[in-house]
Parts: C-alpha cells; sequence; structure tokens
C-alpha cells in the first residue's frame, strides 16, 4: 500500500508462447522466469497482492511450487497470441477484487520476460504514478540510433532498397535524429480507472520511467544465455 491506496501486482504468463515453448517457466541460475518477477516483487514493501495469471496447467503448478499466488485460471478467450495487456489486466483486477472482496486502486504488471529488472525501479514507477497524479507509467530505455526509425530501409520483392521514412535521406549525422524509446517491459502501473473505465494500458496521462541499466526481452533462448550473463556479471560486480 502506498499512502491509502493498494496495490495489485500480476505476473501475466500465458503458455502459448511460440519462440520458446513454455518460456516463462524457462530458468536462468536455476530460477524460473516467473520465480524471478515474484522475487523482484516480494521486495518492494508497497505492494499489496502479488497473483500469476496464466492459462497454462504446468506454468501454474510452477508458480505455486515457488509460492506465487494463483488463484485463478486464466479463460481461453483471454489466453491467445492476440489477446491484449488490458484483457488479461481487466480479467485479473476483476477476479481479485471479487476474491479478496477489497478494491485495488493501482495495478502493476510485471512480465516475466524482463529479468534483468530490479526492485528499486519498479519501486519508483509506484511512487511516481502517485506523486504526479498519472494514469500510467511505463518504464523505458533510449533506443539506440542505428535503430532509429529515420535510419531504416525497406527492401520490397525485387531486392530494391527505399527508404522507411523519406526523411531518412536528409539525415547526414546522428546528432541530427531525436531521441526515441522503447518499452522495455521492466513494469508498467495502472490506476484503477485506467484499466476499468478508459480501458487501455496508455492512459490520458501517461508518464515514462527512464531505466538506464541494461535489459533485455527474453524472446530466444539467445537471449536466455544472454540475460543470465548479465545477471552473474552484476552479481560478481556487487562482491567486489
Amino acid at each position: 500500500m502506498i499512502n491509502d491506496k493498494k496495490v495489485l501486482c500480476v505476473i501475466p504468463a500465458r503458455g502459448g508462447s511460440k519462440g520458446i515453448p513454455l518460456k516463462n517457466i524457462k530458468k536462468i541460475n536455476g530460477k524460473s522466469l516467473i520465480e524471478l518477477a515474484a522475487i523482484c516483487a516480494r521486495e518492494i514493501k508497497e505492494i499489496d497482492k502479488i497473483i500469476l495469471s496464466t492459462d497454462n496447467e504446468t506454468i501454474a503448478n510452477e508458480g505455486l511450487l515457488k509460492g506465487i499466488e494463483t488463484p485463478f485460471v486464466r479463460p481461453p478467450e483471454i489466453s491467445g497470441d492476440r489477446v491484449s495487456d488490458i484483457q488479461v489486466l481487466e480479467h485479473a483486477l476483476e477476479m481479485m477484487e471479487e476474491i479478496d472482496n477489497t478494491r485495488y486502486d493501482l495495478i502493476l504488471m510485471l512480465q516475466p520476460t524482463s529479468p534483468l529488472r530490479n526492485s528499486k525501479d519498479v519501486k519508483a514507477c509506484i511512487h511516481k504514478i502517485k506523486k504526479e497524479k498519472l494514469d500510467a507509467v511505463w518504464t523505458v530505455s533510449k533506443s539506440d540510433s542505428k535503430n532509429h526509425p529515420l535510419k531504416q530501409l525497406i527492401l520490397d520483392n525485387f531486392d530494391k532498397l527505399s527508404y522507411y521514412d523519406n526523411q531518412g535521406s536528409q539525415i547526414i549525422a546522428r546528432q541530427e535524429l531525436s531521441s526515441l524509446y522503447h518499452r522495455n517491459g521492466v513494469a508498467y502501473i495502472f490506476t484503477r480507472d485506467c484499466i476499468v473505465n478508459q480501458k487501455t494500458i496508455m492512459g490520458r496521462k501517461t508518464g515514462g520511467f527512464l531505466v538506464n541499466s541494461f535489459q533485455i526481452s527474453i524472446d530466444s533462448f539467445n537471449d536466455l544465455e544472454l540475460a543470465e550473463f548479465y545477471i552473474n556479471k552484476r552479481k560478481n560486480n556487487d562482491k567486489k
């Protein structure tokens, strides 16, 4: 709880990942991705409840084994790869308010696919949404200028190159490019109004929290190996 606002933390983990089957229970240093998300959440005293939202029995069992509350099974109609975050969060909020017979004012989403997060950044997001009276806060990372849209190209069926955006032909030096940011999945937090009434994860007043540390989103087995490397590197640096 922050001031008088109750915080519900939702760890979404569907079973239908195509890149890595059952991706959310793959392990880094012996801990599954959902367990790593829960460990981070447990370090944050402002969180009142941590739950796992999944449609998969194997993932649900892993959650229960690791002490993560799994009070419901996500229904099939909101379990496919075309289901949006807002549908998952709205369902989780509705279920938990009914189960707990209470009202949650802030909903925090921690995606298991961002295992390099730290609790300090997540906690800062909770305080930011409350202090600045925002509808939502997303964590972001600064995008490398090499990936700027004005530097991207299109290759057609005849192997002909063209700029993705015609303005790209006018860019000579990277200093001419504006700074861009991408969401890194470390944390999303929303007010109840944003989820229930606005029905969007980008509310009317959405703030960004810049995470400066290296982050990775798990989409492949190579990503798992890279994440493990960085986690171990951080541990070794902490020992020095």
